[in-house]
């Protein structure tokens, strides 16, 4: 161990905890640069007890923090830099994702539901039957948003007609309820010790109990959903001292920014001007446009969303949104449920032996389609096949398939702003694979910009808790923001072509809708009927054909 006064001073620096649905990391940067100096990660098990079902454990993911604090600690300390120059850390989480735990013995009373789970589209079809002409957007006008599986508002609801544990602890008042920042942020400052229950901005406008015109949860909102007030957290700013550390290796250390992982990527990406544009590759796929200080609302199946609000007597920043649920997880699900691919690499290098789907297309709405549809009824399927296709041109249809839904959101954005996009800033794991960059420069029509240091979520939230009231280690200022190198990609291919296969993606999508009967049976507790909203009716036929063909292709190839 070297002694610390040979360390290396580099000046205050900020850590970011940046929880995501496949993994959780804990990176340090340098805040005068935006250098990053240390990471750990650490996979997150999600668990499929039914048919469109998605849980973690809430538990795990806790533990998952604190290994990735200690172990980037301990990289830094290895590098001889000191520890304690760390100065404050920043949360950044999967939104969301729903968590409903006891407050006096700190333990969670189920397994978080996952945004992309799917067990409530019964309980969306209920609270649509009663609104006035069964709209789902009859409470856009103070969310911002469609009724939908994927907010937490309906899992929560479920939780609440379902878990017999919820049911007691909310009517004792022992209940609270988050998404995973708020967990977080209450196990880390104390938990059942005088815990910190909060949320921010961002995250509270992803749960549609929150009015995003007023700023604050809404009666009107909790009495339809059926959700008791004294259950939520409270809302704060994106960027503000919310509590200390109180254990491990940056115990008293500030805990001062806290931001949903699409806005944080928006501000990572320096996204601060009204009409900028980010896209985030990540399990699912989000685009993302700053509107400014006012709420945009879109006509063309966009979601209207709180970008950030950096600190409490800071101006909330708006965000047109458009969200994809299968993006990063279509690789999972090749890799691992129909076994045609060993990892990503592979997935790159498969599809760049073909350079083409040969005309297969593939539509993965295992969760329904959201952006621009928000169609629950829409299932995977994959078409055009011959007895020529391999898992080559799959590979390929299967990276096409991100970059139509990339396409068919910009579109819309396109339409609702009324100024069409120059060029796409884009962030996330998946951006690594240079052939997904390509084809969506040439599905788009428009040049991919992609920082050279990818970590921009995390380098959101860092910036936000750097920059609290308290701690004010790193600057927001525009000339003070450190300027990152970019790779960029150009379209190569003639638009009538990029025209062609965007016109056949979209006849794929037509026959992707109502696979599924929306109108189902009653939920049982914990449970559905079999009959019930069978999830994913695709993936039970279609995998089993597909794992026929995989095998016979596999041994062919």
């Amino acid at each position: 161990m070297v002694a610390s006064s040979h360390r290396i001073n580099l000046g205050p620096l900020v850590g970011a905890i940046d929880q995501g649905t496949s993994s959780t990391r804990f990176l340090v940067f340098n805040s005068k640069t935006a250098e990053l100096l240390s990471h750990h990660q650490v996979e997150i098990k999600q668990l499929f007890p039914k048919e469109g079902w998605v849980e973690e454990d809430p538990k795990e993911i806790l533990q998952s923090v604190y290994e990735c604090i200690e172990r980037a600690c301990e990289k830094l300390t290895q590098l001889n830099i000191d520890v304690s120059n760390i100065k404050a850390v920043g949360v950044t989480n999967q939104r969301e994702t729903t968590v409903v735990w006891d407050k006096l013995t700190g333990e969670p009373l189920y397994n978080a539901i996952v945004w992309l789970d799917l067990r409530t589209q019964s309980t969306v079809e209920h609270l649509i039957d009663k609104t006035p002409g069964r709209d789902k957007n009859h409470l856009r006008h103070k969310t911002g948003l469609p009724l939908s599986t994927y907010f937490s508002a309906v899992k929560l609801r479920w939780l609440l007609d379902n878990v017999e544990e919820v049911q007691q602890a909310v009517a004792s008042h022992r209940a609270m309820f988050g998404t995973i920042d708020s967990w977080l942020i209450w196990c880390l400052t104390g938990g059942k010790s005088d815990g910190i229950h909060c949320t921010d901005v961002t995250n509270a406008s992803r749960t549609m109990l929150f009015n995003i015109h007023t700023m604050a949860w809404d009666a009107e909102l909790c009495k339809y959903f059926g959700v008791p007030m004294h259950i939520l957290p409270k809302v704060r700013s994106s960027s503000e001292i919310y509590g200390l550390l109180k254990a491990g290796a940056l115990t008293g250390i500030p805990i001062s920014g806290c931001l949903g992982d699409q806005s944080a990527a928006l501000v990572g990406q320096m996204c601060f001007q009204d009409g900028s544009v980010k896209n985030t590759y990540g399990t699912g796929c989000f685009l993302l446009r700053n509107t400014g200080t006012r709420p945009v609302m879109s006509n063309n199946g966009l979601l209207t969303t709180v970008a950030y609000k950096m600190g409490r007597d800071k101006p909330t920043y708006y965000a047109l949104e458009g969200s994809v649920a299968i993006a990063g997880a279509v690789v999972r699900w090749l890799q691992d449920n129909l076994g045609i691919i060993s990892s990503s690499d592979e997935l790159e290098m498969l599809a760049g032996s073909v350079g083409t789907s040969y005309g297969c297309y593939f539509v993965p709405a295992f969760s329904g389609l959201y952006a621009p549809y928000w169609e629950p009824s829409a299932r995977g399927i994959i078409c055009g096949l011959t007895q020529f296709t391999n898992k080559r041109h799959l590979s390929f249809a299967a990276l096409e398939a991100v970059c139509f839904q990339t396409r068919e959101i910009l579109d819309a954005m396109n339409q609702d702003s009324g100024i069409p996009l120059t060029q796409l800033q884009v962030d996330g794991g998946m951006t690594t694979n240079k052939l997904l960059m390509q084809l969506q420069a040439d599905i788009l029509c428009i040049s991919v910009v992609k920082p050279s240091m990818p970590e921009t979520t995390a380098l959101g939230a860092a910036m936000a808790a750097g920059a609290a009231e308290g701690v004010r280690v790193w600057s927001l200022e525009p000339e003070d923001l450190s300027t990152v190198t970019s790779e960029r990609f150009d379209p190569q291919i003639k638009l009538e072509e990029s025209e062609f296969r965007y016109a056949r993606w979209k006849e794929a999508v037509k026959r992707s809708m109502n696979w599924e009967t929306t109108h189902t049976v009653e939920t049982e507790s914990r449970g559905t009927s079999i009959f019930s909203s069978i999830p994913l009716g695709f993936y039970i036929i279609g995998s089993m054909l597909m794992l026929v063909g995989a095998k016979y292709l596999t041994g062919r190839l």
